[in-house]
């Protein structure tokens, strides 16, 4: 079951399969929908089928714990631990990766079993061995909430959290010998080099573990509560039980049991506290946040947490779907970057030391290949009061990094070195650019720079031929793509240095912003990977998907990567009559492809919405002075590749960033340059978006985009008013949002070719 609204008498409907999950949404009356709050239209649920790779478990916004169930370990779409279309659960682990192509974490799995324990043989402790079928009719997910009935052992099993801690609330069957089984043995794509686990009282466990797996040695710590005191307990190490008295183990494989007498409708109640720095900092992380034995408070408090949070974008639709879809993809919008501090601000640096008292937030799980583009834009304008510690994140990480250089994919206290570019570097120009003042800007840049003069993922190679050279057939350099990204990465590196008056930078880093060129081939058409010697890759296909000189992509994906200077690539293209027809021909094109990659989904002729490098290129028709055919891809895409099922991303949601896509497109703009604070108009899905400004941060209080006769068939803009005066350019600006006021659209079925031709910025 799957909710729509809470317990509280509100409506809610059952979702029985993937098929039926968005069409009982009409089944609920209008005055029940009158009554729904944002936190009522996000499904979590959302994302686990198909290759979103989500997970429906309890979490925060933006919060170290992600208590979630398990239900596969092993193959690419078990990345998350979940997927919708199985069916036994083998235990709740705290944390969870949400919709990345990579897999890892999952750690301290409680599993909740009644009957005798396995004796003897290897591993008896071990969770896969007590593996429990569920039915979704008896599954709820909802923000903050995750309950499921475990059918083998009659337990029903709830999971809430606060943002260093979870709580379970197990309800057994009378039984003598009800279990919570605790593995340290358990990960998702990662394997356990040390743990340890200590019997601390008959109410008490702590421990912790260290896995390698996408991330290498990351550590996590942690203490679990319960709410009456065990029975018995018992500690299995490397695979053996060890005798009763001992209450310590330690080793590589690490398990334990810990009994209890239940009697029906009296549960057992579990608190565990987190921390990426030690048992105590756990302990104190706990009391901070989950102080009682009062589960159905902290729910409550998740829940309005996350009514706070996502109410921060208030849209109007007629569609019910249209309301889930939308509040579903902000609800993961903001499971990530994920807190990696304790309560009194402690963290773990790459360099393995613990920095205590920090004075910011930090933050992990940054997928910044994928969120640079339009995620972290959008935190820009709805989480502003994290945006500082964001990047104190990562100017901490470059100051403790062995490698003296910004993250490029973190994950706890390690670099994955995931994907390419160095993009943090457009996340911090454009927070400096909007305005945030809360961290140093001289050191901010010298990170830039250092980042990017390092050698490192062929950026040698980059500095001295102006691109990265295609190697050989097979080698898999990812030529022309990580040229295209070094360059916009330099082009935010020539901004920064302009605005702190280090012009000697600016001018060096803005002729390196023009390197895209050098990538291009215009007998082709396309950018292409070149050699050392200068001369194309011959072994061309713009079909094909090659590592050689694409980043899981072919040359049609890449064909329109440049962000930062769009009449540039239109020039490149023969100007826009022809840079219309080449983005023409991307839609138009069949969708054949050579030696295709799952993560290559969401196919619209050539284009693949599942995989970020296509994220912006609908929105250029606008600045070629097409806005019309902006409004048309846009809309098609919002209607074709996303909806409020399981299977309602078409590709991997990579920590949010499908989905900020959609929140941004829904509402009618996107950040077409993630750091030039220009919002390209495309399509509104919504009838009105209203967006709360933070006081803090910005003066205008709301901004509120409303489109006039906004319909499923009414795509095109047919005029605009900002502020109740004309507006005929395609674009709004950063400041412009941020001192609020209404921008009103005219919307009708048939397009007006004449509105928004004024083209670039």
């Amino acid at each position: 079951m799957n909710p729509l609204l809470n317990d509280t008498g509100r409506a809610f409907f059952k979702l029985l399969r993937p098929q039926v999950f968005g069409l009982a949404a009409g089944l609920v009356s209008m005055a029940a929908m009158a009554a729904l709050e944002p936190v009522d239209e996000a499904l979590p649920l959302v994302g686990t089928g198909g290759h979103g790779h989500t997970y429906p478990g309890a979490t925060v916004p933006f919060g170290m714990v992600q208590l979630s169930p398990d239900t596969r370990t092993d193959g690419w779409d078990a990345c998350s631990g979940y997927h919708y279309s199985d069916a036994t659960i083998m235990g709740f682990s705290h944390t969870h990766l949400s919709g990345t192509g990579c897999a890892d974490l999952a750690d301290i799995l409680v599993m909740p079993v009644t009957g005798k324990l396995a004796e003897g043989g290897d591993a008896p402790l071990n969770c896969e061995a007590y593996k429990s079928g569920f039915s979704h009719d008896n599954e709820r997910a909802e923000p903050g909430f995750y309950r499921v009935r475990l059918d083998k052992y009659g337990v029903l099993a709830e999971l809430t959290a606060t943002a260093r801690a979870g709580m379970h609330r197990y309800t057994f069957p009378t039984a003598d010998d009800s279990h919570v089984l605790v593995d340290l043995v358990h990960g998702v794509g990662n394997q356990p080099v040390t743990a340890a686990l200590n019997i601390e009282s008959s109410t008490m466990i702590s421990g912790h573990r260290c896995g390698i797996g996408w991330a290498w040695n990351r550590e996590v710590y942690f203490v679990i509560e319960a709410s009456q005191p065990f029975t018995g307990s018992g500690l299995e190490l490397n695979g053996k039980m060890l005798p009763a008295s001992q209450t310590a183990a330690e080793g590589k494989s690490v398990r334990a049991h810990l009994d209890f007498k239940t009697r029906a409708e009296q549960p057992v109640i579990l608190r565990a506290g987190l921390s990426p720095t030690s048992v105590a900092e756990a302990k104190k992380n706990l009391a901070a946040e989950i102080s009682g034995w009062d589960f159905d408070a902290v729910r409550a408090a998740a829940r309005n947490d996350w009514n706070g949070q996502l109410g921060r974008i208030r849209i109007e639709s007629s569609n019910p779907a249209t309301r889930q879809t939308f509040y579903s993809a902000l609800y993961h919008v903001m499971t990530a970057p994920t807190l990696y501090s304790d309560a009194d601000g402690s963290y773990r640096g790459p360099d393995r030391k613990d920095y205590p008292g920090a004075g910011f937030q930090n933050y992990s799980t940054m997928s910044l290949w994928d969120t640079f583009r339009a995620e972290h834009p959008l935190l820009t304008v709805i989480e502003p009061e994290r945006v500082n510690d964001f990047v104190q994140s990562m100017l901490a990480f470059y100051q403790h990094s062995p490698d003296h250089a910004l993250p490029m994919w973190p994950l706890a206290n390690t670099e994955t070195w995931c994907m390419i570019g160095y993009h943090a570097v457009p996340v911090i120009w454009d927070a400096y650019a909007k305005g945030f003042r809360g961290f140093d800007a001289a050191l901010a840049l010298q990170a830039m720079r250092d980042t990017a003069m390092s050698g490192r993922t062929h950026q040698d190679e980059y500095q001295r031929l102006g691109y990265v050279p295609f190697k050989e057939p097979g080698k898999g350099n990812e030529a022309a793509s990580r040229t295209l990204e070094f360059s916009f990465d330099d082009w935010c590196i020539g901004q920064m240095a302009a605005a702190l008056g280090r012009t000697n930078d600016a001018a060096l880093f803005a002729s390196r912003a023009q390197n895209f060129r050098n990538v291009f081939d215009p007998q082709a058409g396309f950018f292409r990977g070149r050699s050392e010697a200068g001369t194309f890759n011959p072994a061309f296909n713009p079909k094909a998907i090659s590592f050689d000189d694409f980043t899981e992509a072919n040359a049609w994906q890449y064909a329109f990567a440049v962000f930062h200077d769009v009449p540039g690539m239109i020039e490149l293209y023969g100007g826009r009559e022809r840079f219309v027809a080449k983005l023409d021909e991307l839609f138009n094109q069949d969708s054949d492809m050579a030696n295709p990659i799952s993560d290559v989904t969401g196919i619209v002729g050539q284009y693949a919405h599942g995989n970020e490098p296509c994220h912006h290129v609908a929105y250029l028709y606008a600045l070629a002075g097409a806005q019309y055919k902006t409004a048309r891809r846009v809309r098609d895409i919002m209607l074709t590749q996303y909806d409020n099922t399981p299977e309602g991303i078409c590709g991997n949601d990579d920590c949010g960033q499908m989905s900020a896509w959609y929140v941004w497109s829904a509402v009618g703009l996107y950040p077409l340059n993630p750091a030039n604070g220009i919002y390209v108009i495309g399509s509104p899905l919504v009838e009105k978006a209203t967006v709360k400004l933070d006081s803090k941060f910005y003066p205008g209080g709301t901004f509120t985009v409303i489109a006039h006769n906004a319909s499923k068939q009414n795509t095109y803009v047919q005029s605009a008013k900002l502020n109740g005066q004309p507006l005929n350019r395609p674009w709004i600006t950063h400041d412009e949002m941020v001192h609020g006021g209404t921008l009103e659209l005219e919307m009708d079925l048939r397009p007006n070719l004449n509105w928004g031709t004024g083209g670039n910025p």
